[in-house]
Protein backbone atom coordinates (compact mmCIF):
# COMPACT_ATOMS: atom_id res chain seq x y z
CA UNK A 1 0.00 0.00 0.00
CA UNK A 2 1.40 3.40 -0.95
CA UNK A 3 1.97 6.19 1.58
CA UNK A 4 -0.68 8.27 -0.17
CA UNK A 5 -3.29 5.52 0.12
CA UNK A 6 -2.45 5.03 3.79
CA UNK A 7 -2.82 8.76 4.49
CA UNK A 8 -6.18 8.82 2.70
CA UNK A 9 -7.43 5.90 4.77
CA UNK A 10 -6.33 7.57 8.02
CA UNK A 11 -8.12 10.80 7.03
CA UNK A 12 -11.35 8.98 6.26
CA UNK A 13 -13.82 9.87 8.98
CA UNK A 14 -15.53 7.18 10.99
CA UNK A 15 -19.33 7.39 10.57
CA UNK A 16 -20.80 9.05 13.67
CA UNK A 17 -23.39 6.32 14.09
CA UNK A 18 -20.72 3.69 14.73
CA UNK A 19 -19.31 5.73 17.62
CA UNK A 20 -22.78 6.30 19.10
CA UNK A 21 -23.77 2.64 18.88
CA UNK A 22 -20.43 1.65 20.44
CA UNK A 23 -21.25 3.86 23.43
CA UNK A 24 -24.58 2.10 23.97
CA UNK A 25 -23.09 -1.37 23.52
CA UNK A 26 -20.44 -0.61 26.12
CA UNK A 27 -23.20 -0.31 28.72
CA UNK A 28 -23.49 -4.10 28.60
CA UNK A 29 -27.28 -4.33 28.30
CA UNK A 30 -29.32 -5.96 25.57
CA UNK A 31 -31.96 -3.20 25.63
CA UNK A 32 -31.01 0.49 25.68
CA UNK A 33 -33.62 3.27 25.63
CA UNK A 34 -32.85 6.91 25.07
CA UNK A 35 -34.94 10.07 25.36
CA UNK A 36 -34.55 13.65 24.21
CA UNK A 37 -36.75 16.66 23.53
CA UNK A 38 -37.15 19.38 20.90
CA UNK A 39 -38.50 22.88 21.38
CA UNK A 40 -37.42 23.45 24.96
CA UNK A 41 -36.12 26.95 24.28
CA UNK A 42 -38.79 28.13 21.86
CA UNK A 43 -41.11 31.10 22.18
CA UNK A 44 -43.92 29.27 20.43
CA UNK A 45 -45.09 25.76 19.74
CA UNK A 46 -45.12 22.55 21.75
CA UNK A 47 -42.34 20.81 23.59
CA UNK A 48 -41.96 17.37 21.97
CA UNK A 49 -40.18 14.50 23.71
CA UNK A 50 -39.33 11.19 22.10
CA UNK A 51 -37.91 7.90 23.33
CA UNK A 52 -36.33 5.10 21.32
CA UNK A 53 -35.55 1.55 22.44
CA UNK A 54 -32.89 -0.53 20.64
CA UNK A 55 -32.50 -4.29 21.05
CA UNK A 56 -28.79 -4.94 20.58
CA UNK A 57 -29.27 -8.66 20.02
CA UNK A 58 -31.49 -7.99 17.03
CA UNK A 59 -29.64 -5.10 15.38
CA UNK A 60 -28.08 -6.38 12.16
CA UNK A 61 -25.10 -5.02 10.28
CA UNK A 62 -27.54 -3.73 7.69
CA UNK A 63 -29.40 -1.83 10.41
CA UNK A 64 -26.18 -0.28 11.67
CA UNK A 65 -25.19 0.74 8.14
CA UNK A 66 -28.62 2.28 7.60
CA UNK A 67 -28.10 4.40 10.71
CA UNK A 68 -24.41 5.14 10.15
CA UNK A 69 -25.19 8.86 9.72
CA UNK A 70 -27.04 9.00 13.04
CA UNK A 71 -25.89 11.92 15.16
CA UNK A 72 -27.16 14.77 17.32
CA UNK A 73 -30.12 16.19 15.37
CA UNK A 74 -28.62 19.69 15.63
CA UNK A 75 -25.59 18.48 13.68
CA UNK A 76 -27.72 17.35 10.74
CA UNK A 77 -29.60 19.07 7.96
CA UNK A 78 -33.39 18.96 7.76
CA UNK A 79 -33.06 16.59 4.82
CA UNK A 80 -30.69 14.33 6.75
CA UNK A 81 -33.10 14.13 9.67
CA UNK A 82 -36.01 13.34 7.37
CA UNK A 83 -34.02 10.51 5.79
CA UNK A 84 -33.15 9.01 9.17
CA UNK A 85 -36.66 9.34 10.59
CA UNK A 86 -38.31 6.32 8.87
CA UNK A 87 -35.16 4.23 9.32
CA UNK A 88 -35.27 4.77 13.09
CA UNK A 89 -38.89 3.62 13.20
CA UNK A 90 -37.98 0.52 11.16
CA UNK A 91 -34.89 -0.45 13.16
CA UNK A 92 -35.98 0.44 16.70
CA UNK A 93 -37.88 -2.02 18.87
CA UNK A 94 -40.11 0.71 20.28
CA UNK A 95 -40.58 4.44 19.63
CA UNK A 96 -42.76 6.84 21.62
CA UNK A 97 -43.52 10.53 21.14
CA UNK A 98 -45.29 12.86 23.59
CA UNK A 99 -46.14 16.53 23.17
CA UNK A 100 -46.82 19.30 25.68
CA UNK A 101 -48.69 22.41 24.51
CA UNK A 102 -47.89 26.05 25.31
CA UNK A 103 -50.69 26.51 27.90
CA UNK A 104 -49.50 23.41 29.73
CA UNK A 105 -45.93 24.70 29.75
CA UNK A 106 -47.14 28.05 31.13
CA UNK A 107 -49.20 26.34 33.81
CA UNK A 108 -46.65 23.81 35.06
CA UNK A 109 -43.37 25.54 34.22
CA UNK A 110 -40.87 24.63 31.53
CA UNK A 111 -38.46 22.48 33.54
CA UNK A 112 -41.18 20.44 35.25
CA UNK A 113 -42.96 19.96 31.93
CA UNK A 114 -39.74 18.93 30.22
CA UNK A 115 -38.87 16.26 32.80
CA UNK A 116 -42.43 14.93 32.84
CA UNK A 117 -42.46 14.64 29.04
CA UNK A 118 -39.14 12.78 29.00
CA UNK A 119 -40.38 10.44 31.73
CA UNK A 120 -43.66 9.76 29.91
CA UNK A 121 -41.84 9.01 26.66
CA UNK A 122 -39.35 6.66 28.35
CA UNK A 123 -42.11 4.92 30.30
CA UNK A 124 -43.78 3.95 27.03
CA UNK A 125 -40.71 2.17 25.65
CA UNK A 126 -38.85 1.00 28.78
CA UNK A 127 -38.50 -2.60 29.97
CA UNK A 128 -37.42 -3.79 33.40
CA UNK A 129 -34.22 -5.21 31.91
CA UNK A 130 -33.21 -2.13 29.91
CA UNK A 131 -31.01 0.86 30.61
CA UNK A 132 -32.79 4.20 30.19
CA UNK A 133 -30.67 7.13 29.07
CA UNK A 134 -31.66 10.80 29.00
CA UNK A 135 -29.85 13.80 27.60
CA UNK A 136 -28.51 15.94 30.42
CA UNK A 137 -31.32 15.67 32.96
CA UNK A 138 -31.89 12.61 35.17
CA UNK A 139 -35.34 11.03 34.75
CA UNK A 140 -36.44 9.06 37.79
CA UNK A 141 -39.08 6.55 38.85
CA UNK A 142 -39.05 4.41 35.72
CA UNK A 143 -38.48 1.00 37.29
CA UNK A 144 -35.28 0.35 35.34
CA UNK A 145 -31.63 1.37 35.43
CA UNK A 146 -31.29 5.04 34.55
CA UNK A 147 -28.45 7.31 33.53
CA UNK A 148 -28.25 10.98 32.54
CA UNK A 149 -25.66 11.53 29.81
CA UNK A 150 -24.23 15.02 29.39
CA UNK A 151 -24.23 15.83 25.69
CA UNK A 152 -26.03 12.54 25.20
CA UNK A 153 -27.46 13.34 21.78
CA UNK A 154 -23.90 13.38 20.48
CA UNK A 155 -22.74 10.30 22.43
CA UNK A 156 -25.54 7.72 22.58
CA UNK A 157 -27.30 6.17 19.59
CA UNK A 158 -30.57 5.77 21.49
CA UNK A 159 -30.59 9.41 22.60
CA UNK A 160 -29.53 10.66 19.17
CA UNK A 161 -32.33 8.65 17.55
CA UNK A 162 -34.81 10.15 20.01
CA UNK A 163 -33.52 13.64 19.24
CA UNK A 164 -34.11 13.09 15.51
CA UNK A 165 -37.63 11.75 16.08
CA UNK A 166 -38.53 14.64 18.39
CA UNK A 167 -37.08 17.29 16.06
CA UNK A 168 -38.71 15.97 12.88
CA UNK A 169 -42.07 15.50 14.62
CA UNK A 170 -42.02 19.03 16.00
CA UNK A 171 -40.82 20.65 12.78
CA UNK A 172 -43.63 18.97 10.85
CA UNK A 173 -46.13 20.32 13.37
CA UNK A 174 -44.76 23.85 13.01
CA UNK A 175 -44.96 23.58 9.21
CA UNK A 176 -48.67 22.86 9.54
CA UNK A 177 -49.02 25.69 12.07
CA UNK A 178 -47.55 28.09 9.52
CA UNK A 179 -50.58 27.57 7.28
CA UNK A 180 -52.98 28.13 10.20
CA UNK A 181 -51.19 31.26 11.46
CA UNK A 182 -49.82 33.11 8.40
CA UNK A 183 -47.52 36.04 9.07
CA UNK A 184 -45.40 34.59 11.89
CA UNK A 185 -43.34 32.44 9.48
CA UNK A 186 -43.41 29.39 11.73
CA UNK A 187 -42.21 27.22 8.84
CA UNK A 188 -38.89 29.09 8.86
CA UNK A 189 -37.97 29.56 12.53
CA UNK A 190 -40.28 26.81 13.97
CA UNK A 191 -40.94 28.92 17.05
CA UNK A 192 -37.40 29.88 18.07
CA UNK A 193 -36.54 33.45 19.06
CA UNK A 194 -35.07 34.65 15.78
CA UNK A 195 -35.04 38.32 14.85
CA UNK A 196 -37.79 37.69 12.29
CA UNK A 197 -39.95 35.96 14.88
CA UNK A 198 -39.52 38.77 17.42
CA UNK A 199 -40.39 41.34 14.76
CA UNK A 200 -43.51 39.37 13.84
CA UNK A 201 -44.59 39.34 17.49
CA UNK A 202 -44.10 43.10 17.74
CA UNK A 203 -46.04 43.61 14.52
CA UNK A 204 -48.84 41.07 14.88
CA UNK A 205 -48.98 40.10 18.56
CA UNK A 206 -49.10 36.48 19.68
CA UNK A 207 -50.96 33.34 18.69
CA UNK A 208 -52.37 30.53 20.86
CA UNK A 209 -49.08 28.72 20.17
CA UNK A 210 -46.98 31.30 22.01
CA UNK A 211 -45.75 30.61 25.54
CA UNK A 212 -46.69 33.50 27.76
CA UNK A 213 -44.56 32.52 30.76
CA UNK A 214 -41.27 33.39 29.06
CA UNK A 215 -39.84 36.76 30.10
CA UNK A 216 -38.42 37.31 26.64
CA UNK A 217 -37.24 40.52 25.05
CA UNK A 218 -39.63 39.63 22.24
CA UNK A 219 -42.57 40.36 24.58
CA UNK A 220 -41.35 43.51 26.31
CA UNK A 221 -43.18 45.96 24.05
CA UNK A 222 -46.45 43.99 24.03
CA UNK A 223 -49.51 44.23 26.20
CA UNK A 224 -50.32 40.62 27.01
Amino acid sequence: MSATAGSTRRRRKRPPGRRLFAFDRALGARFVAGADEAGRGCLAGPLVAAAVLFDYERLSRADLRALSALNDSKQQTARGREELYPVIFRVATRVAVVSRCAPGIDRRGLHVTNLAALRDALARVAREDCICLSDGFPVRDLGCAQQAVIGGDGRSAAIAAASVVAKVTRDRYMMRADALHPGWDFASHVGYATREHREAIERLGVTPLHRMSFQSAAYQQLTL
